[in-house]
């Protein structure tokens, strides 16, 4: 299947004002890359898609409607291949979970394999985050959003591209219930470092890291290893994870 979208720097600058939505200032949450498919990725963009797909023209959703139950609600921006998603929606069979990812290749592998394990406690968005944040989730309905691993943008003229932004953090602020968690990763300590600064200036939020390790925690159980942050464990890379409370 070939990708309709093309190639698009995360540009923080655009035509529209500084109250326009973030996604129609012409920030994005993604740089698409070229990606090969695979028969069981075309297979779940083909197959799987119309069950557990979802898209902007879908509108606002009512998340209780859309699983058929209450239950706590984890989205996870940028879920790369899949796996540790799969992971965490076949462990907890008791939460619901919307991915959201704009590749090709990993939504199809998240989709053939969430298939295979027959989960019905996940969805999945092809979409730019910021724009379903914006359009399609009410305010206060997540318990969890997880960002793991985001393009850490090193070049220093390329910092205003990162995700984390003062803008952003206020937008998954607003999507948060009241005590929900924004939980964040990367195996940068420059990005973790900026990370923990726009969240340190960012009202509503609490720090929930100890003292003896704040302003990071130890990487929490339920946060699958990943292949990638396994092998950079085994090469002696950090990986820093950071915790933040909805504080009202």
């Amino acid at each position: 299947m070939n990708d309709p979208q093309h190639d698009a720097p995360a540009s923080t600058t655009g035509p529209e004002g500084p109250d326009a939505p973030l996604h129609r200032r012409g920030i994005k949450s993604y740089v698409l890359r070229a990606g090969r498919m695979t028969q069981a990725q075309t297979r779940g963009l083909e197959e799987v898609w119309p069950r557990l797909g979802l898209t902007l023209a879908d509108g606002r959703q009512d998340l209780e409607v859309l699983f058929g139950r209450r239950a706590p609600r984890v989205l996870e921006i940028g879920f790369g291949m899949g796996a540790s998603l799969v992971e965490q929606a076949e462990t907890h069979p008791e939460t619901d979970f919307i991915g959201i990812e704009v590749h090709a290749p990993g939504v199809g592998k998240l989709l053939d394999e969430a298939d295979k394990r027959g989960l019905t406690n996940l969805r999945v968005y092809r979409e730019d985050a910021l724009a379903v944040l914006e359009q399609c989730l009410p305010e206060a309905s997540l318990d969890t959003l997880q960002l793991f691993f985001p393009d850490p943008w090193p070049k220093k003229k390329h910092h205003k591209r990162r995700i984390v932004q003062p803008a952003f953090v206020e937008l998954v602020r607003t999507r948060l219930k009241p005590g929900g968690i924004f939980h964040l990763a990367t195996d940068w300590q420059a990005y973790a470092e900026w990370m923990a600064e726009v969240m340190a200036a960012a009202p509503g939020y609490r720090n929930v890291a100890a003292p003896d390790t704040a302003p990071y925690v130890p990487r929490p159980a339920f946060r699958p290893l990943t292949k990638f942050e396994a092998r950079g464990e085994r090469l002696g890379h950090g990986v820093w994870d950071l915790m933040y409370r909805r504080s009202e």
